[in-house]
């Protein structure tokens, strides 16, 4: 299969994702075109990434200083004790800002790598190879890095972008089904905030992406990254129209935070829970229709999905977590921003429905009906 580039530009970054089987294979004369420079190479490495992968990337850096840093990728490990463990492990070895980081591994190592090399010296240059579905079609594109807090997920971070990602399928062959559940949440979204005739597409191959077929999940990657990048250009920095791609996200987070990130559930289950409580809260707020709504479910019934959401359509369970939605990003002031749902492929606008907590209380004993 054809590697597929997709080409990042703005003002002030330009770098290309390579998406196919066996990318990784470009990964040494891809360094040699951007960091020409570079001597030591940082590997920021998920423990999760099988030996065989990280050893064939090792073989082609052989002519680089390599410091291997594993890293047990998981949402309570995501913290500024991490990142400063590494920042000293990469200050001891005199790196320099002609050297490079490179994160292998799925979203959240990317986004400890990613912060890393933007804090390191003001900036070291930076790859991102993401290893699991749901960091090939989300988090490794747009250059959000963070990490979390015992307050919320993310709210320690900056915005810093790589100078290549290379997303490699084959990579994807070790995944479980759980792992691709939670990638296919993202490009369900992607789908659903732009592009009507993307999730007419999905309604016929989703399960082709969960049993992991090479050229349906090529242009899922590739598809959501195109809309990812649309967003991302519009508002690089998240003040605005790029908190769309936070749909569904408002709930999914207080769904993790509330269950204190276990391993229990994803974040892409909890984006798939999220993202049917954001519909209802749009069929309450008649923003959308029930044949909106209606058409998602069908996806969801016939797709094996529904187990994401089921247990937070019971309002004892949507209580619980409003108390956790105050601390999310989108917020500036008491009340909660929600990205609503208008019809499959647009939402409503950011701060157009601020919603408080008591109506919030209100508005979701409609969402068992």
């Amino acid at each position: 299969m054809k590697t597929q580039e997709i080409k990042y530009k703005s003002l002030e970054h330009n770098y290309s994702i390579l998406i196919g089987n066996n990318t990784i294979n470009l990964l040494p004369q891809q360094i040699m075109n951007i960091c020409p420079k570079t001597k030591r190479i940082a590997l920021v490495v998920d423990s999760k990434v099988p030996t065989k992968f990280i050893n064939k990337i090792k073989n082609k850096l052989k002519k680089y200083e390599i410091l291997f840093l594993t890293f047990s990728a998981n949402e309570k490990n995501k913290s500024l004790k991490n990142i400063n463990f590494f920042l000293n492990k990469i200050l001891a070895k005199d790196f320099n800002r002609s050297d490079l980081i490179i994160g292998i591994g799925g979203g959240i190592t990317g986004d400890v790598a990613g912060f890393v090399a933007s804090i390191f010296k003001r900036g070291i240059n930076f790859i991102n190879v993401p290893t699991t579905l749901l960091a090939q079609v989300d988090s490794a594109v747009g250059g959000k890095t963070g990490v979390n807090t015992n307050y919320g997920k993310n709210l320690i971070g900056s915005f810093y972008q790589p100078k290549l990602v290379i997303s490699d399928t084959t990579f994807l062959n070790s995944l479980s089904k759980k792992e691709m559940i939670c990638g296919y949440a993202e490009i369900l979204k992607h789908s659903l905030i732009k592009d009507k005739k993307f999730f007419i597409w999905l309604k016929k191959n989703t399960h082709r992406l969960l049993s992991k077929q090479s050229k349906a999940l090529a242009y899922a990657i590739k598809k959501s990254c195109q809309i990812k990048m649309f967003f991302v250009n519009k508002d690089v920095n998240e003040k605005n129209v790029r908190m769309i791609l936070n749909f569904g996200h408002t709930f999914a987070h207080a769904i993790e935070v509330k269950n204190n990130y276990s391993k229990t559930i994803t974040h892409g289950e909890a984006v798939l829970s999220g993202m049917i409580l954001a519909s209802k809260l749009s069929l309450a707020k008649k923003v959308c229709s029930i044949k909106i709504i209606n058409e998602i479910l069908q996806i969801y019934n016939e797709n094996n999905l529904s187990y994401t959401y089921k247990k937070y359509l019971k309002f004892d369970e949507i209580k619980k977590l409003i108390p956790h939605l105050k601390n999310d990003k989108k917020n500036n002031d008491d009340k909660i921003n929600f990205i609503l749902l208008k019809k499959i492929g647009q939402t409503s606008l950011p701060n157009k429905y601020k919603i408080s907590l008591n109506d919030l209380k209100k508005l979701s004993k409609s969402f068992t009906q």
